[in-house]
């Protein structure tokens, strides 16, 4: 598998550049998770970090490299939910 140099902005991994796995289409997760073992052997701390682009090119606006960006509160959904199909029932909607 391929990875690439990203960079992360704020948290733990301030200014640091790490060497992350890419997806089949050459693009690293949307969200990165590293855990902190706890002081004493209590419970680990999750820091989660955000993709966003690092910059976009001229004309076509194609992001040009990533970075990941510190979440204090964490997501804002659970991006790990399962799938919405468009032919799956709504949650709170009729019978």
């Amino acid at each position: 598998m391929r990875s690439e140099e990203t960079t992360f902005t704020g948290g733990p991994l301030d200014g640091r550049a790490l060497p992350v796995l890419l997806g089949p289409t050459g693009r690293p997760p949307r969200h990165y998770e590293v855990p902190v073992p706890g002081p004493g052997g209590g419970p680990p701390t999750v820091h989660r970090y955000r993709l966003e682009p690092a910059g976009h090119t001229r004309r076509l606006g194609l992001p040009r490299g990533w970075r990941y960006v510190y979440e204090s509160e964490g997501p804002a959904a659970p991006w790990h939910t399962r799938l919405k199909w468009p032919w799956s029932k709504a949650s709170g909607g009729r019978p």
